[in-house]
């Protein structure tokens, strides 16, 4: 099949249009990235010559969410030796021989966990196509190669699943795409999905550039995202819950994480930006209407002084998830990010002043004393790296 898979050519920096000038933007940016990865409240951390890991420091861990996001962002800031460390340390510990990754390991490389969650080999096959177009394939390490191994991988395989306290070894068919619906799952073989991990656009890079043989199918899966997030995001709020039914159904679950708009789904205003930004505007009025709704949302609740957890109605949820042994509700500086990247999208008179609260934001302890180098830092280089025009698809 032939593929045609165009991606967008021009991208908006919103902090220009808001009159900052380009110098102070490149610094900002660069000072957001440096801090991160090298400041004294860094998440990123080398190990001898070769290797390197991203921290979610609050849980003394490293996760594929933190270790692929590292190496998409290494990729965008042409560097490759931040990339290489990130990828050669998740190999050598967290792969698994099913070639999933294994979610999450001890900052020794030690495992205390069997099993991958589906957006770790989503931005890990992504990140490797783009390092394939901007490196080459033969500078030490073949990351076209790489990629379509996990390609491969991703496919329905079976797996045996080692014995964990009572439950004895046993062999299951995993899927990173539900085979029905052509949805991502939550973890492979789960029966339901997760709204922040629904990349449209990733799939139509695969298309373009994996050379996998599958360009159809990942167009489909392409369409079939973009058609789940309609049915997912409350028609009036403009949220989403943290997982839900492939059909956009609430789950029903009895469980805190689930049902409401908690930490998983801040992603989703970002993620619907990327979509749009990086495919020149696909799906233009329903992400239009997402947007401006999602944001006059929040800018309801105050815009200084919104929390981060809701249901999906608006409504407080009965139970308050906590994160690093606090439990609290608060005016988390991830979800600022995010909702100030759906600028690029949205038209409402409300939208630059999302954009200069991130502008005007530090990274600092909340007063409680509660900080998240990771999480939160993460969105919030995400965001400057939206709003400058700097995050971008690395075709060849």
């Amino acid at each position: 099949m032939l593929v045609t898979s165009t991606f967008a050519q021009q991208y908006r920096n919103l902090f220009l249009e808001a009159g900052h000038s380009q110098e102070e933007i490149d610094r900002k940016v660069n000072a957001v990235f440096d801090s991160l990865f090298f400041g004294k409240d860094r998440i990123y951390f080398e190990v001898g010559d070769s290797l390197g890991y991203v921290s979610d420091i609050k849980n003394k861990d490293v996760r594929t969410e933190g270790m692929s996001y590292g190496m998409m962002i290494a990729v965008q800031f042409d560097r490759k030796d931040v990339f290489d460390r990130i990828w050669r340390w998740g190999k050598k510990y967290m792969q698994m021989e099913s070639g999933y990754f294994r979610w999450t390991c001890r900052v020794d490389g030690s495992s205390h966990a069997f099993g991958p969650a589906s957006d770790g080999e989503l931005y890990y096959i992504t990140a490797l196509l783009f390092a394939s177009n901007r490196w080459g394939n033969d500078t030490g390490i073949n990351y076209l190669k790489e990629a379509q191994y996990l390609l491969d991988c991703i496919q329905p395989h079976e797996v045996t699943m080692p014995s964990w306290g009572n439950r004895p070894a046993r062999t299951v068919v995993q899927s990173l795409i539900d085979p029905t619906t052509k949805l991502i799952t939550f973890v492979p073989g789960s029966n339901y999905t997760d709204p922040s991990y629904h990349l449209p656009v990733f799939y139509e890079i695969w298309a373009k550039y994996g050379q996998d043989g599958r360009s159809e199918f990942w167009n489909e899966c392409a369409k079939a995202s973009r058609e789940y997030m309609h049915k997912s995001i409350h028609p009036e709020t403009g949220l989403n819950p943290d997982y839900n039914n492939y059909d956009g159904s609430l789950m029903g679950s009895k469980a805190i994480i689930g049902d409401a708009f908690r930490y998983d789904s801040w992603r989703v205003p970002m993620n619907m930006t990327l979509d749009y930004t990086w495919t020149g505007g696909a799906d233009k009025e329903w992400k239009v209407w997402y947007a401006n709704t999602i944001q006059n949302f929040f800018y309801k609740q105050g815009i200084d002084t919104f929390v981060d957890q809701y249901n999906v109605d608006g409504t407080t949820p009965e139970k308050i998830l906590g994160a690093g042994g606090y439990t609290k509700l608060r005016h988390s500086l991830g979800l600022v990010s995010t909702l100030a990247a759906a600028s690029i999208v949205s038209d409402n008179e409300h939208r630059m002043e999302f954009v200069e609260r991130v502008w005007n934001s530090s990274h600092q302890p909340y007063d409680d004393g509660y900080y998240d180098a990771y999480y939160d830092g993460l969105l919030r280089l995400f965001a400057f790296m939206h709003l400058s025009g700097k995050y971008r698809v690395i075709e060849k």
